[in-house]
């Protein structure tokens, strides 16, 4: 007697479930999220979160032009780093808002993705490069009022703009708007790894901690760009 013929038993066995798509823990997968998502409510999203790309894009601005200066001044190149992050937080930014500014942002989510990856790694070059010439006994970095400032100011609002687009982004389903408050959460990071470094530097006179500040900057950079490149996950 062969299987088929077991009594009871009515055709092939199928299977006690379903195939899952493959998901967070929370759900957020960008094919089936942003099917739920009614259209009138898709569009008050993307809106938000163009209203958010702006503000950081602002924001991010501001920031890049202070660390960058006080790093030349201070030829620190954590601060440098930092400022360039902000530069790269920008170019990230605005490929996010150029997604959405279109009628089928998914179609530009890989697109997006790339931009922000590829930026994760230019950083990563640039910082680790000055760092290991830093700390093989180039220029050694003084400390910066400025920086110190800014670093502390950025601890505070990067969270909320980080905060508010992830919300966003995860409800849509949207990889890039996610991976894009990532890499703002990355410079909340960032700065309380530079606001150390800074203060070590200016209390104890530690140069040495300045660019062990940047190669931990190049190293978290470099882990969120592969994130960003393989568009894995969206939460």
């Amino acid at each position: 007697m062969t299987d088929s013929d077991a009594p009871g038993q009515v055709g092939p066995m199928l299977p006690l479930s379903a195939p899952q798509a493959d998901c967070c823990n929370d759900g957020c997968c960008s094919t089936e999220t942003t099917s739920l998502v009614e259209p009138q409510r898709r569009a008050v999203l993307s809106r938000r979160v163009r209203l958010l790309v702006t503000a950081t894009i602002t924001y991010n601005i501001i920031e890049a032009i202070v660390a960058l200066s006080a790093g030349a001044v201070a030829s620190s190149a954590a601060l440098i780093g930092f400022g360039l992050d902000s530069v790269i937080e920008v170019s990230s930014a605005a490929a996010v808002y150029w997604q959405f500014s279109g009628h089928d942002p998914e179609a530009r989510e890989r697109a997006a993705l790339r931009v922000i990856a590829l930026s994760f790694f230019a950083l990563a070059i640039y910082v680790t490069v000055e760092s290991i010439r830093a700390l093989a006994g180039g220029q050694t970095a003084g400390s910066s009022t400025a920086g110190i400032v800014l670093a502390a100011v950025s601890l505070v609002v990067m969270p909320l703009l980080s905060y508010a687009q992830r919300r966003a982004g995860r409800e849509l389903g949207s990889a890039s708007a996610v991976a894009d408050s990532n890499q703002t959460l990355l410079c909340t990071y960032l700065s309380g790894v530079l606001l150390v470094g800074l203060l070590l530097n200016y209390l104890f006179d530690w140069a040495w901690a300045d660019p062990v500040v940047a190669l931990v900057i190049a190293a978290v950079a470099i882990r969120e760009g592969r994130t960003a490149w393989r568009g894995e996950r969206c939460c």
